[in-house]
């Protein structure tokens, strides 16, 4: 068997292909841009080396010859489409970009899939709970029916990412899946992301390179926190147990709390807490923010028996940890 990450660089790509190498015995190849940068996947760069199951092939969601060229070598029997412009807060300054990757670049991959010969592949598409933007409380937990209220460009973009998938799905034929994944991180998330900014900054703080003080932005909005290595054995599975083609799913923790709760408990873990001051920074707040993001997750346990089994403690845990290291490697960082 044969898998296609789509953003395999990225921290959900980078943990899929992780599982996949440790949990089947598929060839795995990831696609990424030719800038895209390896720190993620480094781990796997030998194995890519040897050809040992892992390949990196080279394609962009916006150039359709690259898509073309990529499921040509790759001929998968499994696609996790992953790619995306993911920051919420860079769609505000830049949305026609958010837009043309997540939209049109999904229908791209869809296109080249639909049309390459001699394959039909079960395709997981990633869309986001960000769809359902700002739920009013009586609709909590959020399950897959409520409506779309997006709060930002690239919410609006995983509306049309959600949509196409679908449509694909229903008017083509293809094997086509599409999840709405709530607040998922852990180690490898991306530093402009409030958790891993918040980390980032407890540790530069432990190693004396910034002063105490953790800047932030809306700290008044309520998650519910997964793990990232439970979200890509929640992936799997949704390709592999009893797939419904065109079916869509809310996968996410069972944690809630606010982003300011969240961020107590990561100062509660640092050798520095007692020096700490938090401070709201303007440039970190969004125009429009999802405020209330708790999900139902009860269609997609049901059908696979999926559970989130890491606990929020250890996810924070291991994301600090993660932090730590990279601060005490490499130092020089911005402060964002």
């Amino acid at each position: 068997m044969r898998a296609l990450i789509t953003g395999i660089t990225g921290m959900v790509g980078s943990h899929m292909a992780d599982y996949l190498c440790q949990n089947t015995d598929w060839d795995i190849y990831g696609m990424c841009r030719w800038r895209s940068p390896m720190d993620n996947v480094s781990h796997l760069i030998d194995r890519a080396n040897r050809k040992d199951r892992v390949f990196f092939v080279f394609g962009d969601l916006c150039d359709y010859i690259s898509l073309q060229n990529a499921i040509e070598e790759c001929r998968p029997d499994y696609v996790f489409h992953l790619a995306a412009q993911s920051y919420p807060a860079t769609s505000f300054t830049s949305p026609e970009q958010t837009l043309d990757t997540n939209i049109i670049g999904t229908e791209r991959l869809l296109e080249a899939l639909r049309r390459a010969h001699g394959i039909d592949p079960v395709i997981h598409v990633c869309s986001s709970s960000e769809v359902f933007g700002r739920v009013p409380k009586e609709k909590l937990p959020i399950n897959e029916e409520c409506s779309f209220h997006p709060s930002s460009p690239y919410a609006i973009s995983k509306v049309g990412t959600d949509l196409i998938g679908r449509f694909h799905a229903e008017a083509y034929g293809q094997k086509i899946l599409v999840t709405r994944m709530f607040t998922h991180t852990g180690p490898r998330r991306g530093d402009v992301f409030a958790e891993s900014t918040f980390a980032k900054q407890i540790a530069m703080i432990e190693e004396g390179l910034i002063p105490p003080v953790v800047k932030t932005g809306n700290l008044d909005s309520l998650r519910t926190w997964a793990d990232v290595r439970d979200a890509v054995r929640a992936y799997y599975m949704l390709v592999t147990v009893n797939p419904i083609p065109g079916e869509y799913y809310n996968i996410g923790g069972n944690f809630s709390c606010s982003v300011g709760d969240m961020l107590k408990h990561l100062i509660s873990i640092s050798t520095a807490k007692n020096g700490i001051r938090v401070e709201t920074d303007p440039v970190r707040l969004r125009p429009l923010d999802a405020d209330l993001q708790v999900p139902d997750t009860t269609k997609f346990t049901n059908h696979t028996g999926w559970r989130p089994e890491i606990p929020f403690e250890k996810t924070m845990a291991d994301l600090l940890k993660y932090w730590r290291g990279r601060i005490k490697k490499e130092r020089h960082f911005l402060t964002r």
